[in-house]
């Protein structure tokens, strides 16, 4: 079955040239992309902010040794950011110094998970031009063909040489079609982490300005940022 899966291929990457060649490379990087993206999405929570909720929930609670040892590990740009505004709450550092601080690791958080994205959306709108490119060179060929046969025209021929330049487009849509959806996909996700990680941050830091006298992380239970 594998053997004659791997003929069926390599008749149609012969049949469609080198451009259904590049098309056939861009879809394995793709794939490849996506797998490392959603595998490191799950495993790095991005997109779930449950447990920074729950740890921005046990703070505003004052009870802070469980909010903080909700982070204690985090994964996510929200866990990381969340546990610094703590740790820098505990440390009685200035709101606008912590709103830096936790501001330049969130960025540099999410820059480093969106790594990867920007590759996956230059594949979806690239492969698309280079079917439609392979088109336009088959159907030279065939016009071509079809001027040098003159009055000698083989209609079986021509349409088999068209329906030939027409595959280019139809695979680069398919690579396109399936990688603009994940691609949609980890974007919503890394959009969600963004705003998670704003808006958790600046409820702690809004709470403890109104309750002053709780703020901060009792002595012994400060953390490390861990990025």
């Amino acid at each position: 079955m594998l053997y004659d899966l791997y003929n069926h291929i390599s008749a149609l990457l012969a049949l469609g040239g080198p451009v259904v060649t590049v098309i056939a490379g861009l879809s394995v990087v793709a794939l490849a992309l996506i797998i490392v993206k959603i595998a490191e999405f799950q495993l790095c929570r991005i997109g779930n902010a449950r447990n920074a909720r729950e740890a921005a929930s046990l703070w505003q609670q004052g009870r802070f040794a469980e909010a903080a040892a909700c982070v204690a590990q985090p994964k996510s740009a929200a866990e990381k950011a969340l546990r610094t505004t703590l740790t820098l709450l505990g440390r009685r550092t200035e709101k606008t110094d912590i709103e830096e601080q936790v501001s330049v690791l969130a960025m540099g958080d999410l820059h480093h998970f969106s790594k990867g994205v920007r590759a996956l959306e230059a594949i979806a709108q690239i492969a698309p031009l280079i079917g439609l490119f392979g088109t336009v060179l088959g159907m030279i060929d065939a016009f071509q063909a079809l001027q040098s046969a003159g009055n000698n025209v083989d209609p079986s021929a021509l349409a088999g040489g068209i329906w030939v330049a027409l595959m280019t487009t139809a695979a680069g849509l398919g690579v396109a079609m399936p990688v603009s959806l994940v691609v949609t996909w980890l974007e919503a996700r890394l959009e969600a982490e963004r705003v998670a990680t704003e808006t958790l941050t600046s409820s702690v830091l809004l709470k403890q300005k109104t309750t002053s006298n709780k703020a901060g992380i009792q002595p012994g239970q400060q953390l490390a940022y861990a990025p």
